[in-house]
C-alpha cells in the first residue's frame, strides 16, 4: 500500500526536496504541497492524505493551528499529522501533541530517519520512542494546559482492569516487548489491549493514548 504524503512548509527548496525524496521511495507520493496552514487544511479535505508533514512555524495560519483543524476534523479521522520542529519550541511541540499530531521530528533529521518516521505514524504507530516518552511526554503533557478541558479519571471507566494496565505501561515508555515479557503475554496480546483502550476512549494512535494516561492522573510523572 503506498502511503499517501502532503507537505507543509513555506519554504518552497525544503518542500522540493522532501518531495523528491518521498518519491524516490517505492512505497510513497507526495500529493499535495502547502505554504502555510490553511492551505494545509484546504489540501488535506481534497487529498485525504495518509500523513501530513507539518512543519510549525509559517506565516498566517501556523502549523499548530492546522493540526488542530486537521485532527479535529471528522472527515480526516484517518490522516495522521507528523510534525516538523526544533527541540527549543517546547511548549510548541506538546501543544501539537495536545491537537492530535501523532509524533515530531526535529528539522535537521536525516533522511532515513524521516522515511522511517513517516512508515512509523502512517502504521498507526506514535513518533515516540520510550526514551522520548519518558523525557517528553511526563515533561510537557502532565502541565496543565489551560486552553483544554481536564481530562477526567471517570474517562477510564470503560477501560478493564487490564487494558488500563498495559495504557499505564505504555505510557511509563515501554515497548510492547517489554509490557509483553512483564505481564507474561504476547505482544500481540499487548497490541490488541492498546488497540482496544484507544477505540474505548476515542484515541486517534499511541500518543494520543499516553497524553490521555497522563491527563487521567492514571500516570503521574
Amino acid at each position: 500500500m503506498t502511503i499517501r504524503v502532503l507537505l507543509a512548509d513555506d519554504q518552497t527548496l525544503l518542500r522540493q526536496t522532501f518531495r523528491l525524496l518521498i518519491d524516490s521511495c517505492a512505497d510513497m507520493e507526495v500529493v499535495g504541497e502547502a505554504a502555510d496552514g490553511a492551505e494545509a487544511v484546504e489540501l488535506a479535505r481534497a487529498h485525504r492524505p495518509d500523513i501530513v508533514l507539518m512543519d510549525i512555524r509559517m506565516p498566517g495560519t501556523d502549523g499548530l493551528a492546522a493540526t488542530e483543524a486537521i485532527c479535529g476534523d471528522p472527515g480526516l479521522r484517518a490522516t495522521r499529522v507528523l510534525v516538523l520542529t526544533t527541540f527549543q519550541t517546547d511548549q510548541h511541540v506538546a501543544r501539537a501533541l495536545r491537537a492530535g499530531a501523532s509524533g515530531f521530528l526535529g528539522k535537521d533529521v536525516s533522511a532515513d530517519a524521516l522515511l522511517d518516521g513517516i512508515r512509523t505514524v502512517a502504521a498507526s504507530d506514535a513518533l515516540l520512542s520510550p526514551t522520548a516518552t519518558r523525557a517528553l511526554i511526563a515533561r510537557f503533557l502532565a502541565a496543565p494546559d489551560p486552553d483544554a478541558a481536564p481530562a477526567l479519571p471517570a474517562d477510564l471507566a470503560s477501560l478493564t482492569a487490564r487494558e488500563r494496565e498495559v495504557t499505564a505501561l505504555a505510557a511509563q515508555g515501554r515497548s510492547d516487548r517489554e509490557i509483553a515479557g512483564e505481564l507474561s503475554v504476547s505482544p500481540l496480546t499487548v497490541r490488541t489491549h492498546l488497540q482496544r483502550a484507544k477505540t474505548k476512549l476515542g484515541a486517534r494512535d499511541r500518543a494520543q493514548l499516553v497524553a490521555l494516561a497522563y491527563r487521567t492522573g492514571l500516570v503521574r510523572p
